[in-house]
């Protein structure tokens, strides 16, 4: 249930909303400044991150593993996969992508690592 990067999936907008598109989710774009990274937590969807600019590291929780993200890069977190993701020195722009139509700020709540809701799996 870890964190996992496809590396030089999609090449430009065109692409990576096609491959939103046939998995028939809702996108939205996130740009993220440089931030200290937040603590170790998880989400209760799937996401589904395109990154179009910039670069950065996520941190997978399952395995320790930090994992480069760059443009071209299809993120996938499933839901309850604890991660955090990293601080870059640039911005970096997203499309990221839900499999329902919700608020951001409800679906990507940072859940903390011992909520027991979290799925296990």
């Amino acid at each position: 249930m870890g964190v996992r990067v496809h590396k030089n999936f999609f090449n430009g907008l065109t692409e990576a909303l096609a491959d939103i598109a046939k998995d028939q989710y809702w996108p939205t774009t996130l740009i993220s400044e440089p931030t200290p990274p937040p603590p170790v937590h998880w989400h209760d969807c799937e996401a589904h991150g395109y990154v179009m600019s910039g670069s950065t590291w996520i941190l997978d929780g399952a395995t320790g593993e930090r994992l480069t993200i760059e443009p071209g890069d299809k993120l996938v977190i499933p839901a309850g996969a604890l991660h955090i993701e990293g601080q870059g020195n640039e911005t970096v722009v997203y499309i990221v992508a839900i499999p329902e139509a919700r608020s951001y700020a409800d679906a990507f709540r940072l859940l903390p690592a011992d909520d027991p809701s979290r799925p296990q799996g």
